[in-house]
């Protein structure tokens, strides 16, 4: 591979460029160093078995001569340590894949820490039955299991915080750039915290392999793949090629193993989004079918209602705001309050959005003449320093208080505080096929591109994670997407 590949494919890269991790970064992200603090809990959590067992109970006072010195059971605290680990090493709780749920994991230690223990009661009254308390092998498990799952919640913490920074992505390379392939790029800019980095994607349809999706770059034809993967620049491919390329589907495998590369296909289930996917078995036979779509009418009243209890909850709050706003506005800059514009809405439709004026009266007429500055990708237009925007309207976008009056929308009920980005006509009008889809649902105030850059996010990734939204909707992503909105906003990430 020459220099020029090997750079042009390192200027591929669309997420956080991986950067070289200070001594303690790679101390932390250590496999053993989840070993060592194992062993470290497993052992505090048998001291303070045996200190709420002998010196906090009734026992020790009702029977004194059943009380045990804690060096009694020293050895006990090896044995089960020894045990757990074991366990661990064997049904793979160190060797998790990137990933992989919290309770997932904890699902697999507490399994292996139940297993362990009842191991050692097996063993430990079978040598000396009227030594050990029972108890204390309750409390120790319950311990152990409680003090592992806190530190692996710190841990999975800060190993999203370092992946945001840079640090341990894992460069992945997308064979395939279809509906499937689009898929995969949706749920990876939806989760940056699992530190994927998409390098590219090959394709042999021209329509879609020569044409970037934002960010993520269009890497030529399938024959490029053994020249990406001699880069050593390469940690996983992941194949998203229809199943009627099946051979082709396995020379890509085969391909990839012999790089040395770790390959992954997408199952091609109709092109159903996975979060739609149900498996079941009907008698023994295994059956797949489709989930009902998120937005029933029972999931949408739960969410109207939840966004108009929020805003009554907090509408003193925002009220006072809004009007300390207004007065600074006016007094400030000729022209009205607020600033009204149609936007597309669920389904196509078109509403009014209101937002306070951040720019002189006649800005939308002096765009023409800006055009040519433009710094955004596709249809929309935004420049960092647009010179139409007033001192007070830089402020307000700074830190989006000129959104608050989209409450108005929300209680209308043609908007909702969680949802996609509400898009103008024109940009509806320059929509791929592929784009629309992000239409099939309520536009928000905030939403996964708010806070996954906002203006940072180019258009294609806008629609990528505005789409995921759509598919993968539940109360738990409305409320994160709630959660995240105050330190991005708080913190300016992304706004001009």
């Amino acid at each position: 591979m020459s220099d020029a590949s090997t750079a042009w494919l390192a200027s591929s890269s669309t997420m956080p460029k991986a950067t070289v991790a200070p001594p303690i970064v790679k101390v932390l992200q250590s496999r053993w160093i989840k070993v060592v603090a194992d062993i470290v809990l497993i052992n505090i959590a048998s001291a303070i078995s045996w200190y709420v067992r002998y010196e906090l109970q009734w026992f020790r006072d009702i029977d004194p001569g059943n009380y045990s010195e804690f060096t009694a059971y020293i050895p006990f605290s090896i044995g089960i340590t020894i045990l757990i680990l074991g366990t661990f090493w064997i049904n793979g709780t160190y060797t998790l894949r990137r990933g992989t749920s919290w309770i997932d994991e904890m699902l697999k230690v507490g399994n292996g820490v139940v297993f362990s223990v009842m191991i050692a009661v097996v063993i430990t009254f079978g040598l000396k039955p009227l030594s050990f308390s029972r108890l204390l092998f309750l409390y120790a498990a319950t311990l152990i299991v409680m003090l592992m799952g806190l530190i692996r919640i710190w841990w999975r913490l800060l190993a999203s915080r370092l992946r945001r920074r840079g640090y341990n992505l894992k460069n992945i390379l997308i064979v395939g750039a279809g509906e499937k392939g689009r898929a995969v790029m949706r749920a990876i800019a939806a989760r940056s915290d699992l530190g994927y980095n998409i390098v590219g994607f090959l394709d042999d349809n021209p329509k879609v392999g020569e044409a970037n999706v934002g960010r993520y770059k269009a890497l030529g034809p399938l024959s490029r793949l053994s020249e990406l993967l001699e880069t050593g620049a390469i940690d996983e491919v992941i194949v998203s090629l229809p199943w009627q390329a099946h051979t082709k589907i396995v020379e890509v495998v085969e391909m990839t193993e012999k790089g040395g590369v770790y390959p992954r296909v997408v199952p091609d289930l109709l092109q159903f989004n996975f979060g739609q996917i149900e498996v079941d078995q009907m008698g023994g036979v295994p059956l797949i079918s489709t989930r009902p779509d998120a937005f029933t009418k029972a999931n949408l009243l739960i969410k109207r209602v939840i966004d108009l209890t929020l805003i009554s909850i907090f509408s003193p709050f925002v009220l006072l705001i809004a009007l300390l706003i207004a007065l600074v506005i006016k007094l400030t800059s000729k022209g009205p309050v607020l600033f009204k514009q149609t936007r597309i809405g669920l389904r196509g439709k078109p509403f009014t959005l209101y937002k306070f004026r951040t720019m002189v009266p006649n800005a939308e007429a002096l765009q023409t003449e800006l055009m040519e500055l433009n710094e955004a990708s596709g249809p929309l237009f935004k420049m960092k320093h647009d010179p139409r925007i007033t001192w007070v309207g830089a402020w307000l976008r700074r830190v989006s208080l000129d959104e608050l009056p989209q409450l108005i929308n929300v209680v209308i009920g043609n908007m909702s505080l969680v949802g996609p980005r509400p898009g103008l006509q024109s940009e509806v009008d320059e929509y791929e096929d592929w784009q629309h889809n992000r239409l099939n649902a309520k536009p928000g105030i905030t939403g996964l591109w708010q806070v996954s850059g906002r203006s940072d996010v180019t258009f294609d990734e806008m629609c990528l994670l505005d789409i995921y939204y759509v598919e993968n909707w539940s109360l738990v992503l409305d409320i994160s997407c709630l959660l995240r909105t105050i330190p991005t906003v708080l913190f300016a990430r992304g706004a001009y």
